[in-house]
């Protein structure tokens, strides 16, 4: 379970966020959503320690997470797949995915079979240089770096961004997977609302900075999620 109660976020004087409560549970993806500019990429990062938060309380699984910078929540589970991706170009796949290494004990320093059956692009493409991949390729091998690292909790903002549909598809099935594996945390930031909608248990909707609608995939409706997301309604 990750539990944030009263999280506030600041990026100088100006507060983006304002007390932001949500829940996450294990075996469920939770979707954050609303349009841009609201702050969601700033939830992430405040939760992944790219960002500290200003206030409020996360808790992990029952342990409070202090603020703590990036490389400390990674250690502790905590894997972000940011918006971008942010893989290294001048690396090759296989030295890309091996920095998720520096989370892990000696003895956990390996690349699993599994991600290769997830992502069988990589398998084929071990040597190449990341900023040789297609923009599809470079979000596969971003997830796969995070997963690297064993984490309790996956963030994932926007990973279908700018990619092509037959690799939308391949990412959400790769999303659904690691849920129903049931050991994992998933929480998403998703541009496309059908992709959201169609794979997402758990909504939380913000705008300005705030929570405005949150609930289960059976307690809110197809209509009702996207007139809160729409620009419109914001604009009434």
């Amino acid at each position: 379970m990750l539990e944030i109660d009263g999280l506030d976020l600041h990026y100088g004087q100006s507060q983006i966020l304002h007390g932001i409560s949500m829940q996450a549970e294990a075996g469920q993806i939770t979707c954050v959503m609303g349009t841009n500019g609201v702050g969601k990429t700033s939830l992430m990062r405040a939760i992944a320690g790219t960002h500290p938060r200003s206030g409020g309380r996360v808790t992990l699984d029952g342990e409070s997470l202090g603020i703590l910078p990036a490389h400390v929540l990674a250690r502790k589970g905590v894997a972000y797949v940011p918006q971008g991706r942010e893989i290294f170009p001048l690396l090759t796949v296989r030295e890309n995915l091996e920095t998720g290494f520096n989370c892990l004990p000696r003895e956990a320093r390996h690349i699993p079979d599994d991600i290769y059956e997830m992502f069988p692009v990589l398998a084929e493409m071990t040597a190449r240089r990341g900023g040789d991949l297609s923009g599809g390729q470079q979000q596969q091998l971003a997830i796969a770096r995070a997963l690297l690292t064993r984490p309790r909790l996956l963030i994932l903002d926007e990973p279908t961004e700018g990619i092509q549909p037959n690799i939308v598809q391949l990412i959400s099935d790769v999303i659904v997977k690691l849920r129903d594996r049931g050991d994992m945390i998933v929480v998403l930031v998703e541009q496309y609302f059908d992709v959201a909608y169609e794979i997402t248990d758990r909504f939380t909707v913000l705008r300005a900075g705030r929570v405005v609608q949150q609930g289960a995939r059976g307690e809110l409706s197809r209509d009702t999620l996207l007139k809160a997301v729409s620009v419109q309604s914001d604009a009434a």
